[in-house]
Formats: structure tokens, C-alpha cells, sequence
């Protein structure tokens, strides 16, 4: 390729992409505009607009699509249902996901036709100009750079924080899900929920830990220092989305850490820590969930649903267990005990406990 060539070339892709940052900010004044038009927010007219392209959406979707908070969208749908232009859903496949959708023949609806009909003729005419094969790679470049606008709205929104000082970060198609946790000193409360379109939020007190989304997994990272009661709060509240599966791994010395966990799709749960106390409120199994607690002085306390078989094994020296009516007096390593239930259970907690000098309790309610 000659240096002119080449030149040319690295021009009209210059010119490329400029094009293409004018449409998507003419897009935006366009939905200004036809707000502008009907008074209403130009929010309100892109939710209207998604819908008409996709029939329904998830209002996870919606918010990802748009780049909003869970809260500001909430509002924004509350605001929407209330003016009769569309109404939510639960689905039915999944109760714990809302169906957004137009409301068949409102008034609103028939308003915003007349804003698109012209845009879209006038693309229609512009499209026809194209023989089949220009056609298809328009198709197929559109589609690329539709999808890149997502992933970018995704990575911007990652470990993003919101008005209230909620961080969060997009539910994304995902299988599953990890939580990793890091802290010195911290007092960490871990509960689930419906987000309505977030994997997780978090709102710290005191310090702010350095917080990272990569691939599902979200991590919490207190850095490493001594750690002096009374003088510095240090505290986490950590809400995960039961909307799938959760590996959690919670690592740290002289903390308090709470995880009431019930709704999640547990995996895995890892709580290692010297010094550290864990109360830990497991959900109903959905397979056999292994349950690692190490350190050393540490306490545990577990407690699964009524019914749900669980085995304990004991592995190192000095350490206790309390296990449903059983008491281990004689510490000592590679101990196991479990329920009545346990043998043969498909849905069942296999809990491992290590290190030494440490306490657990593992019981029922």
C-alpha cells in the first residue's frame, strides 16, 4: 500500500468516525426535540421508542440500554405507568424479573407515532437508494456498532456511583455471578434482592475500599493496615442480585461480617479470617453447596433452613463445634459430623472448617 493510499484511507475513517459520533448525538437532540414537542423528558420518549422497537424488555434491560441507575429508572417507569403508557409485569417463567410493556391503545401511544412516522419514512426513502448487498453490510455495520455502544455503556457503568453514593454495575448476561471481599477491620452486612436491572449495590461508611467489576465478578478491596477500634468506622452494606447464581468469598482479619443470604442460588461460600466474627444465614440449597470457614480466633455461626442437610468436617487443632444437638469437646483434627438426612441428599451444605483456635455453630431457624 502506498503512502497515499494509505493516507486516504486513515482520512475517510477519520471522517468515519466523526459521522458516526454526529448520529449518535443527533439521536440524543432528537429525543429532545420530540419531548420538547409533547412536554415530556427526553427519558420518557426513549422508553417509549425502545419499546416500540422491541415489543417488550426486562426494566433491567431497559435501564442497561438507556445507562440509568436502577433508582432513576424506577422512577422514570413509575412516572410512565402512572400517565397509562405502559405497564410492568411480573414474568411469568421468573418471578423475580419485571416485563415492561406499552399499554395497547393509550393515548400516549398514538401521540408518539406521528414524532417517529417521519424519521422513519424518510430512512425508509434512503434506504431504498441501496442495492441488497449495501444493504446487508449497512445491516451488518449498524449492528456491530450498536453493540459496541453497549459494551461501552456497560463499562462506564462498572463500579459506577449513583447519586446516594451507591455504587453499582449492570446486570449483564451473565451465568453466574462471584462476590470477593477484602477487609481489615471492616463491619460488612451482605444481604440479596431484586435490583431491577443491577448485579450488585454497595454503600460504604467511612473509607471507601477500591471496588472493581471485571467478567461478573465483582471485587471489594479494603487495603491493608492496622486496625484501631473505636477510632475510625469502617463499614460495607453489600446487596447482591438473586436474579442468578453466587460464588462468595468473604477475607479478613478483625471483622464483622453478617450475610443474610436467603433468596440467592448459593454456589459457594468461602469466610476465612483471624479475628473475625461471621454470622452467616444460608438460603434453601439448590445442589450441594460447599461452605469453606478458616482462620484462626475466629468465630462462626451458621445457620441453614429447617430441614436441609448439612455435614461438618473439623480439620487442624483447637477448634470447637457446635453442630444442631451434637457438642465436639475433644478437639481435634478431621473430625466430621452430620445431620440424620445427610447421606443420599441432593440438596444439602458441605461445610469445612480449618485453622485453629477458632468456634463455629452450625444449626437450624
Amino acid at each position: 500500500m502506498s503512502m497515499g493510499s494509505w493516507n486516504k484511507q486513515t482520512e475517510i475513517g477519520g471522517k468515519l468516525v466523526n459521522e458516526l459520533r454526529q448520529c449518535y448525538g443527533l439521536g440524543a437532540s432528537f429525543f429532545r426535540a420530540a419531548a420538547a414537542r409533547i412536554e415530556m423528558t427526553d427519558t420518557d420518549i426513549q422508553v417509549i421508542d425502545n419499546l416500540e422497537s422491541t415489543g417488550e424488555a426486562s426494566a433491567g434491560q431497559l435501564a442497561n440500554l438507556m445507562g440509568l441507575t436502577t433508582g432513576t429508572f424506577t422512577a422514570i417507569l413509575n412516572r410512565l405507568e402512572k400517565a397509562g403508557l405502559v405497564r410492568r409485569e411480573r414474568d411469568p417463567n421468573d418471578g423475580r424479573r419485571v416485563i415492561v410493556r406499552l399499554t395497547t391503545g393509550s393515548d400516549g401511544k398514538q401521540e408518539f407515532s406521528p414524532l417517529f412516522a417521519s424519521l422513519a419514512k424518510a430512512w425508509e426513502e434512503m434506504a431504498a437508494q441501496y442495492d441488497d448487498e449495501q444493504k446487508a453490510f449497512l445491516l451488518e455495520f449498524l449492528r456491530r456498532s450498536n453493540t459496541l455502544a453497549k459494551e461501552e455503556i456497560a463499562r462506564l457503568r462498572e463500579a459506577s456511583v449513583g447519586d446516594a453514593g451507591i455504587f453499582s454495575a449492570p446486570l449483564v448476561d451473565l451465568e453466574s455471578a462471584r462476590l470477593v471481599v477484602h477487609s481489615e477491620g471492616v463491619r460488612l452486612s451482605l444481604r440479596a434482592g431484586d435490583l431491577a436491572g443491577a448485579l450488585y449495590q454497595a454503600r460504604f461508611e467511612g473509607p471507601v475500599p477500591d471496588v472493581k467489576v471485571k467478567a461478573g465478578v465483582v471485587t471489594i478491596r479494603y487495603p491493608r493496615r492496622l486496625w484501631v477500634p473505636g477510632k475510625e468506622k469502617r463499614a460495607a452494606e453489600v446487596t447482591l442480585s438473586t436474579a442468578m447464581p453466587w460464588q462468595i468469598a468473604l477475607k479478613g482479619g478483625g471483622a464483622q461480617m453478617t450475610a443474610e443470604l436467603g433468596g440467592v442460588d448459593l454456589l459457594e461460600l468461602e469466610a476465612n479470617g483471624a479475628g473475625s466474627t461471621f454470622q452467616v444465614e444460608l438460603p434453601e440449597p439448590t445442589r450441594v453447596v460447599p461452605i469453606r470457614l478458616g482462620g484462626s480466633g475466629s468465630e462462626f455461626t451458621v445457620r441453614r433452613p429447617a430441614g436441609v442437610a448439612a455435614r461438618v468436617q473439623l480439620k487442624g487443632w483447637g477448634s470447637g463445634v457446635f453442630f444442631d444437638d451434637q457438642t465436639v469437646s475433644e478437639r481435634s483434627s478431621d473430625m466430621r459430623l452430620q445431620s440424620p438426612n445427610y447421606e443420599g441428599a441432593a440438596l444439602c451444605y458441605d461445610i469445612e472448617m480449618s485453622g485453629s483456635g477458632s468456634m463455629i455453630t452450625v444449626a437450624t431457624g
